[in-house]
């Protein structure tokens, strides 16, 4: 009777994400180590190496990083696949990690769009989840953070992810392929390379299934945070209302903060994230500032938002007889509202809570023969007149 050997883990991982994904062709990132290499040659056998492109990003911080591009490059062609290697220069930051996985995500997803990929496979394995999970632990992060890598967002992939390094390093051994290392992989400024090669060790002696119980740790983490998400992405799009917000559990209110930050492309610790939720619940002082590494988070009125540049005004055209001018110091008008009564054009923008810088160049049709204020813009019409400007394209 003959045996069927079933599938070593690393095919078996791939083949699960090929069936998800169905037909196409697939990118897989490859720096040259024993994980992405085992991922490349795996992706070949099972989807063919006419379905599959080689990347690797180079990221230009080591002596002979392009010779490796080169040569894992090379390899790629000779099993049949095609590859691209394309050099990337790294914002000076000072998490040289962080910004060199920006500039290689970038790189990745502008070559999936220009090739038509179906998917990026990254091979992140069990390793690198611990590692990540442990990172985060000691930056204080929150439970969002303890999901640390997630398995899949948008086309990036990641079959290995619950792997332990074992199967990808047994995988290069039984197939005799080649691979390369990494000098950045030893160097101890990094925080990565120092809790791999000091922090680790240590807690795997308290537990030598550290790894895995790390991976279920992030899982559970991840299944928390879609339930959380599905509340708070109502409310993750600046500008927020803070009293709208405050109305919901804390855990609701700094994920929705979480998002919105992310979704603006502004860096942030939990520290901060604490510090944007106080912000949310302080009362009303007209505009705080908060700055995060990334940004300025501004609190206006009840209006948080991203400081930045004033939105774009409209086209005004004033009708006959009237002109348009920016507001000056020592307007004077006779708001709808007040029947009447003359007030400060500063202190009536005040009281509307207009942002101060909307207020600095909001504009005013005036009568030309008296320069008597009509309209304001974020005010509307003075007492007993009808006239307002036009704007181009339609009424205002």
């Amino acid at each position: 009777m003959t045996s069927t050997r079933p599938p070593d883990p690393v095919t078996a991982a791939v083949r699960q994400v090929v069936d998800r994904l169905g037909p196409g062709l697939y990118g897989v990132a490859c720096s040259g180590g024993a994980d992405s290499v085992a991922l490349a040659h795996a992706t070949i056998a099972v989807v063919g190496a006419p379905h599959v492109v080689v990347l690797t990003i180079d990221h230009q911080l080591t002596a002979g990083s392009a010779r490796i591009a080169a040569e894992v490059g090379a390899w790629a062609r000779g099993q049949g696949a095609a590859a691209v290697a394309r050099a990337v220069d790294v914002a000076p930051r000072a998490s040289i990690e962080a910004a060199a996985r920006d500039a290689r995500y970038a790189a990745l997803a502008a070559l999936a769009d220009e090739l038509g990929l179906i998917g990026v496979l990254l091979g992140h394995t069990a390793r690198d989840q611990a590692e990540t999970v442990i990172m985060r632990v000691l930056r204080g992060t929150g439970p969002a953070g303890l999901a640390a890598i997630p398995p899949a967002r948008g086309r990036f992939v990641r079959p290995l992810l619950a792997l332990p390094r074992d199967a990808t390093e047994g995988y290069v051994a039984a197939h005799a392929l080649p691979t390369w290392h990494d000098p950045m992989n030893d160097d101890p400024t990094l925080a990565r390379v120092r809790i791999r090669r000091e922090i680790l060790p240590l807690l795997r002696r308290e537990n030598p299934q550290l790894d895995q119980a790390l991976v279920r740790l992030a899982s559970s983490a991840a299944e928390w945070l879609a339930v959380i998400d599905a509340q708070a992405r109502p409310f993750a799009t600046f500008p927020i209302s803070c009293a709208v917000l405050a109305r919901e559990p804390a855990a609701i209110r700094k994920r929705a903060i979480s998002l919105a930050l992310d979704q603006a492309a502004i860096d942030y610790d939990a520290i901060h994230l604490d510090r944007v939720d106080e912000l949310v619940l302080a009362p009303d002082r007209g505009e705080v500032t908060l700055d995060v590494p990334g940004g300025r988070v501004v609190r206006r009125y009840d209006r948080l938002e991203l400081a930045g540049a004033a939105p774009a005004a409209p086209a005004l055209q004033a009708p006959a007889g009237y002109r348009l001018r920016v507001w000056s110091p020592g307007d004077r008008m006779r708001p709808a509202r007040l029947r009447g009564k003359s007030r400060k054009l500063s202190d009536l923008f005040i009281d509307a809570k207009v942002p101060r810088q909307l207020r600095a160049t909001a504009r005013v049709l005036v009568r030309a023969a008296d320069d008597v204020i009509v309209w304001a813009e974020h005010l509307g019409r003075a007492f007993e007149e009808t006239v307002t400007p036009t704007q181009m394209g339609g009424s205002f």
